[in-house]
């Protein structure tokens, strides 16, 4: 039988190790994958753009409320809108389609759980950024008025807190570009933006490869684990994603989470298959299927 003293030092060994796997299981909760399904707004309908084209539009629904119920039964805990008119014309312009997709994710008649909402698109001031927190946004991604001015990231951060806030760099050959992606934006290059916020507070990201936007082509993984070694904060991958597989890929890379567009509108990829895959454990090629 083990001595008083071995008793002790085991019992300590115990209780070392416990703390451990209490620690790690609480981390790989915090840090669960999250999938955001997208809801692009232009005119009051829903809409996929390619590359960010507006001259490469295609409609898929006439009301976001119905989609934002649709993904909510489908088991999203957020989801992605996109004000589309506001991020061409530099402010919002679409609050009260805005506003009820968020009702619609988060109202409490519904049998399914709630799910939080992210806007982005024509964020370009603090009073925008209030207005859509105070419609019941969880988080305002802003993209132009980072780029232009990380104090005022960092105002915004201390104002709202590091989780109400977000910053899209969306790239194009290297270089986080505002503007609503209009063609000859200059932008700023990616570590450089990344070092910049960073320090003003920003703790999520949300990564677009321009290119592969819209076009089911597959997300840009380069760019990604680029982002990803480059900061601790959160990365969400945007831009390409079209299987299943594409998921499980970014976030073996390290993402926090993925934005799903025209692949969920399409019927490439099944939100509840999706959501099912992401959350359970194994690599990318123990899968049967990818869609």
């Amino acid at each position: 039988m083990p001595s008083l003293h071995g008793r002790s030092v085991l019992a300590c060994y115990y209780s070392s190790v416990v703390a451990r796997l209490a620690s790690s299981i609480g981390e790989s909760e915090a840090r669960r994958f999250e999938l955001l399904p997208a809801i692009d707004l232009r005119g009051g309908r829903v809409v996929r753009l390619r590359q960010g084209s507006f001259d490469r539009e295609q409609v898929y629904s006439d009301d976001p409320r119905r989609v934002a119920e649709r993904f909510r039964a489908d088991g999203a805990s957020w989801i992605h809108v996109v004000d589309l008119d506001g991020a061409r014309a530099g402010e919002r312009r679409q609050q009260d389609a805005v506003a009820a997709t968020i009702q619609a994710a988060s109202r409490d008649d519904s049998p399914h759980p709630a799910a939080r909402v992210q806007v982005a698109g024509g964020l370009r001031d603090r009073e925008a950024i209030a207005g859509v927190l105070a419609a019941g946004a969880a988080r305002a991604v802003i993209g132009t008025i980072a780029l232009r001015d990380p104090d005022v990231v960092r105002g915004l951060v201390a104002e709202h807190g590091p989780g109400a806030i977000a910053v899209a760099l969306d790239v194009r050959d290297g270089r986080a570009v505002g503007e609503g992606w209009v063609p000859g934006a200059a932008g700023v290059p990616v570590a450089e933006a990344l070092d910049r916020l960073t320090s003003a507070g920003i703790t999520t990201f949300v990564v677009t490869a321009i290119e592969r936007d819209g076009l089911l082509q597959g997300p840009n993984l380069a760019l990604l684990h680029s982002v990803v070694a480059a900061t601790p904060a959160e990365v969400i991958a945007s831009g390409g994603i079209s299987t299943i597989a594409d998921l499980l890929a970014v976030r073996d890379l390290g993402c926090s989470g993925a934005i799903i567009g025209r692949a969920l509108y399409d019927g490439t990829i099944d939100l509840r298959r999706a959501l099912e895959a992401v959350s359970s454990t194994g690599r990318p090629s123990d899968r049967a299927s990818d869609r």
